[in-house]
């Protein structure tokens, strides 16, 4: 499932114009106050089985959302490393649990949200930055590095279990680039 919407957090205040008197010549005309700005918020999101294929799939549709609301290269980077060790992470270690995987992007405020989220075990909490991981190991580093990256670029992640699975979320400080 693709979706991708773009929806007014505000309503924009707009004043009405007044109607112009019945005789009145068509040259006089009442000032028009400019509409206040409305803010803007865009949000996309997936629901997809979770499987390898997926990853790839959710990270090039994460990609196309962020350059179509121009987003700038940094922050862009994180998240899409961040979308797929995540849903890598749901892939490997609770696909056998969840029937589906939902990815969402949002952005708005001034922050950039990702989360993804399962119908798997819970994870209890994040890792420890200072965690040992074994030299040796060839997996166990994607949410400590996805966090250590977050956490430099200004933003955190959270981890909020339900007993509906786990959902794991990204926030990002960010501005459009112009």
């Amino acid at each position: 499932m693709f979706t991708t919407a773009t929806l007014p957090a505000e309503a924009a205040s707009v004043a009405a114009v007044p109607a112009q008197p019945a005789g009145a010549p068509a040259s006089v005309s009442a000032p028009v106050p400019a509409p206040a700005p409305a803010r803007v918020r865009s949000f996309a999101r997936w629901a997809v089985e979770p499987t390898a294929v997926a990853v790839p799939l959710l990270r090039a549709r994460v990609r196309a959302v962020l350059e179509g609301w121009r987003i700038a290269a940094e922050a862009v980077d994180v998240l899409l490393l961040a979308v797929s060790e995540l849903a890598a992470n749901v892939v490997r270690h609770a696909a056998a649990a969840t029937g589906r995987m939902r990815v969402a992007v949002a952005f708005g405020g001034g922050w950039l949200r990702l989360e993804v989220a399962d119908q798997g075990a819970r994870l209890s909490r994040l890792p420890h930055p200072a965690a040992e991981i074994a030299p040796d190991a060839e997996s166990g580093r994607g949410l400590l590095i996805v966090q250590l990256l977050t956490t430099e670029a200004g933003g955190e992640l959270s981890v909020v279990a339900g007993e509906f699975g786990t959902s794991v979320r990204v926030c990002l400080p960010v501005a459009p680039t112009a």
